[in-house]
């Protein structure tokens, strides 16, 4: 299973905004510099390229996903029907590790991985290890029995921010109302720039 590895707060660092959840603090002490050793030197004028390069940069690492799987989702969407842009987004919403990490269960996107691949969460009652199997309207999601009672989901799920309205949640089992609307989604994203990048 592929993942990223390295350096989380340089990936942030680059894309100019807290990608993860522990980086919002260090973000709103610090003013943010780009890393390497001339992160501080005044930039040049980025490029129409450059600027879409940066946003599919900024979304892969949002949502946990290397090149050779965001490209097919993109192939994919570009496939169906409607706004190519609106169905990239909905695709990687609605990912496993997504949807855990948007009911509360977890506190990043990355424990929610983790939570996937350990096999703690069940689909339909159904254990499920990959995270990203695409969740879709009316599917049920909960945390596996022997991890109910765990500190860190309890934490999590009080801490969690409002639900969307899109999922509904009754302690820990989750469920998936529909599929959601732009404005549910990453707002942090610009899908057009994405758009316009595979379509050079």
């Amino acid at each position: 299973m592929a993942r990223y590895t390295g350096p989380k707060r340089r990936l942030s660092r680059r894309e100019g905004i807290a990608l993860f959840a522990k980086d919002v603090k260090h973000f709103e002490k610090k003013s943010i510099v780009p890393p390497g050793q001339h992160g501080l030197r005044r930039r040049r004028r980025i490029s129409e390229y450059g600027l879409q390069l940066r946003e599919k940069q900024k979304a892969k690492r949002i949502y946990g996903v290397l090149e050779k799987q965001f490209k097919k989702y993109f192939n994919e969407a570009s496939k169906v029907k409607g706004a190519t842009g609106l169905v990239l987004l909905q695709t990687l919403e609605t990912r496993l590790d997504n949807v855990v990490y948007r009911l509360g269960f977890s506190k990043s996107r990355a424990g929610a991985r983790q939570l996937v691949s350990h096999g703690h969460i069940k689909v339909d009652g159904k254990k499920v290890t990959i995270p990203s199997f695409r969740v879709n309207k009316e599917q049920t999601i909960a945390i596996s029995d022997n991890l109910r009672d765990n500190t860190q989901i309890k934490t999590s799920l009080e801490d969690s921010l409002v639900l969307p309205e899109w999922l509904k949640r009754e302690a820990t089992i989750g469920k998936v109302l529909r599929i959601p609307d732009r404005e549910e989604m990453e707002q942090a994203i610009d899908e057009q720039l994405i758009v316009g990048y595979y379509s050079r």
